[in-house]
């Protein structure tokens, strides 16, 4: 809804212009870039800058097209068109990295390439010079053609594919899609990962993490007390609250502050639950600040209007993220994890992880940005999940989406998918890529190896054509099978 004096339109986001005023209900998304003119509410962002908390918004503050109002109304002021904010600058930075990486040659096409124009040549001259030397042209012209057949890149033209078939094959059926031979070729060769953290490394399902009390009152009374608010809300903070208690009572004449926090009756007395910006923190103000420190999420409780407990809440991580990221390590792999959230709170996930470059507050243009800077130095993947992770994934060596319900550009943007979110996968995918990359650089040896060695024996006539012809096809099933062995699955 655009609000114009006392009207309100509906219009087209392409419309927008800036100055419009947006009235902005909840659920609905913002359509543009904007500034919070008036009303209060918590905003995810998550689709734009990964944060799986919501943010608290009130009169100032800027948001950002795309995001999704959870609770109160919201009149944003917009300061960019409806053509030009930061959503379409993803899709514009999806499109551009993805025109800079353009089609990268297969390994045996680079070989192949010049080595086809250069046999001919080599053979022209072998029957012209030999011809004109000895006097004998049948001889030469014969010897021409057996070294024409002799540099033929048989084995090379499918010392790549068979492995490559068989590698992505065995892929699949432990949940890792690879879309192309060049993206295989790629991962085997991949040395540092770029990670994202919400949905990646995090299961985006914030959790209750600590709970601090006050004034004689028990965890578990807390975490009732604040369900039985919770229970009346939408807000992400509240379904974390009330999954923690079992069998909350309910509480009356319940009211709901948006961007604040929420209050009601429970046996005669009343509560609160909200915000430390809202409701004091008293005596558990130190425990507050130390909780935020570790990157919770903190909301107080107060009974007859005296701070009772604060609980914690966090998107953690997924249990087998340090053991995957030691594993890593140990082989050579260098971890860089990027997101969107604040800086406390990423600090103390990479701290948990064991990841020591941990980059936060990072919009999609920066993240793209940081992976760009990444790949210098050497071969790097970036996995991720979400809309913000795009253009990362696109800017990438190797773009990897992670799970199958991730979004749809960040599925599109990668160049290889999980079907699953068990991180195990990832060192078990790059041990299956470096054993397929491997094998493939043993069959393009072997296949140039023949060739160097066949071609002075065609030339000086120690072999002719059938010799050369068996050896070739004895070459070509020795590459076959050797390729085959791609197709067993490797260990992580």
């Amino acid at each position: 809804l655009v609000k114009g004096g006392d009207a309100r339109t509906e219009g087209e986001a392409k419309e927008l212009r800036v100055g419009d005023v947006l009235v902005v209900r909840p659920g609905e998304r913002i359509a543009t870039d904007g500034s919070v003119r008036a009303g209060r509410s918590s905003l995810d962002t998550s689709a734009i800058t990964g944060e799986s908390i919501p943010v608290e918004v009130e009169p100032g503050i800027d948001v950002s097209a795309g995001s999704i109002n959870t609770t109160g109304v919201l009149e944003v002021e917009a300061t960019a068109a409806g053509t030009d904010n930061s959503l379409t600058t993803i899709v514009e930075l999806v499109e551009q990295a993805q025109a800079e990486k353009g089609d990268r040659a297969r390994l045996a096409d680079r070989i192949a390439r010049p080595l086809v124009p250069g046999v001919m040549i080599l053979a022209v001259l072998v029957g012209v010079l030999g011809s004109l030397l000895s006097g004998d042209p049948g001889v030469w012209i014969t010897r021409a053609l057996v070294v024409l057949v002799a540099a033929s890149p048989c084995a090379l033209a499918i010392a790549v594919p068979v492995t490559v078939v068989s590698a992505i094959g065995a892929a699949s059926k432990f949940g890792v899609v690879v879309k192309s031979g060049a993206a295989f070729e790629r991962f085997g060769g991949i040395r540092h990962l770029a990670v994202d953290k919400t949905g990646t490394l995090t299961r985006n399902e914030p959790t209750v993490t600590r709970v601090v009390t006050a004034l004689g009152a028990t965890e578990d009374e807390v975490l009732a007390w604040a369900a039985s608010l919770e229970g009346h809300s939408t807000h992400p903070l509240a379904a974390a609250i009330t999954n923690a208690v079992s069998d909350a009572p309910t509480a009356q004449d319940v009211t709901e502050t948006a961007g604040h926090g929420i209050a009601g009756t429970l046996d005669g007395a009343r509560l609160a639950v909200g915000s430390p910006r809202w409701l004091d923190a008293g005596v558990l103000a130190e425990e507050v600040a130390a909780m935020e420190s570790e990157g919770m999420t903190v909301v107080i409780v107060h009974r007859d209007d005296k701070p009772v407990g604060a609980i914690g809440v966090r998107d953690e991580l997924r249990p087998e993220v340090p053991e995957v990221i030691a594993t890593l390590n140990r082989r050579g792999v260098g971890v860089t994890m990027l997101t969107g959230d604040n800086t406390r709170t990423a600090a103390a996930l990479a701290a948990q992880a064991g990841i020591p470059d941990g980059r936060a507050e990072l919009r999609p243009e920066d993240k793209a940005a940081a992976v760009t800077e990444l790949s210098k130095p050497q071969p790097t993947a970036m996995i991720g999940d979400g809309i913000n992770d795009a253009p990362a994934l696109a800017a990438a060596d190797l773009g990897i989406a992670m799970g199958a319900k991730g979004a749809d550009a960040a599925i599109e943007s990668a160049d290889v998918a999980f079907t699953g979110h068990d991180l195990r996968l990832i060192p078990q995918a790059l041990a299956h890529a470096r054993r397929g990359r491997s094998i493939i650089n043993q069959n393009v040896v072997l296949s140039i190896a023949i060739i160097a060695v066949l071609l002075p024996l065609a030339i000086t006539g120690i072999l002719g054509l059938a010799a050369v012809v068996l050896v070739h096809e004895i070459a070509e099933v020795i590459v076959i099978l050797n390729g085959l062995r791609a197709a067993r699955r490797t260990k992580a």
